[in-house]
């Protein structure tokens, strides 16, 4: 296996990673969705989880690991009372094509795309020697791929984020965090706004300010708009640490040079997404 440095790989997830993201907000994924008879919600939990087949809430709290059970247990099995996970995963497809071509417009066939689709399908094709304590990941490795460059791109960085997940989910528990405790942390490092978060976890003021008294307790943040203490910055530090190290063995395949590449191709491709507002966590508040 070739030795892979743990920022390359962390750069080329990072650089790709809003190829995958839009799909949690495009206005292409809710309309599939609702035609199929499924709200916001129950269109994230049932598209997410339908590789896993049609699940109930226990395995996508666990999996999932930040949401609140209630959250999950509203939107599944519900869902699979209207549609099946077959016909969830094409409506997603179909939604990340529709989506991809809308906002690349010619670059969804350019060359550089096309290059991108085949080192991140090899860095996720090579990611399936390592399935044990996965779940999401081998679910969406088993899947078929697509034909089209730019949703075998989409497919690959999928595969890959929930590679990453994954192991973040294992950094998390290791850290002793729970799920909720999680998302404060995240918000108070200040990255992004609690709103978003809050609403979109489903947690309510009562449960969100608890988990602050407790982070406060352990010395992980301070100050009355929480933001992360010393100690919580170290272990957010240690957290993203392990989290890159286990996500590093996916990109081995590419080495530093092809993860480089990687990053230089989907970088710009990221940055169109971005600018179009395909990522806006404002207006996800707003729909919710």
């Amino acid at each position: 296996m070739t030795e892979v440095h743990e920022q390359a790989a962390r750069n080329a997830w990072r650089s790709a990673e809003p190829l995958h993201g839009l799909i949690y907000f495009v206005p292409e994924a809710r309309e599939r969705y609702a035609a199929l008879g499924l709200d916001a919600t129950e269109g994230y939990f049932a598209s997410r989880s339908a590789a896993m087949g049609p699940v109930g809430p226990g395995p996508v709290t666990a999996t999932f690991f930040n949401f609140n059970p209630r959250l999950v247990a509203r939107a599944l099995p519900a869902a699979w009372e209207r549609t099946t996970p077959a016909a969830v995963l094409e409506a997603r497809v179909e939604a990340a094509g529709a989506a991809l071509t809308r906002l690349l417009g010619e670059a969804v066939d350019s060359p550089e795309l096309r290059e991108a689709a085949d080192l991140a399908r090899r860095a996720a094709e090579s990611a399936a020697a390592y399935p044990q304590g996965r779940p999401l990941f081998a679910a969406h490795v088993a899947l078929p791929w697509p034909e089209q460059p730019h949703l075998v791109l989409w497919h690959a960085q999928t595969v890959l984020r929930e590679f990453r997940g994954d192991g973040h989910v294992a950094a998390l528990l290791l850290s002793g965090l729970s799920g909720l405790e999680a998302v404060v942390l995240h918000v108070a490092s200040g990255e992004i706004p609690r709103r978003f978060l809050q609403l979109s976890r489903g947690w309510s003021a009562e449960e969100w300010d608890a988990a602050v008294a407790g982070l406060r307790e352990r010395g992980l943040v301070d100050g009355d708009e929480p933001a992360l203490s010393e100690g919580g910055r170290a272990l957010r530090a240690s957290i993203e640490e392990t989290t890159d190290r286990l996500a590093a063995p996916a990109y081995a395949v590419l080495g530093v040079d092809g993860c480089t590449r990687l990053a230089e191709l989907t970088r710009p491709l990221s940055r169109t997404v971005v600018k179009a507002g395909a990522l806006n966590v404002d207006k996800a508040v707003s729909r919710s």
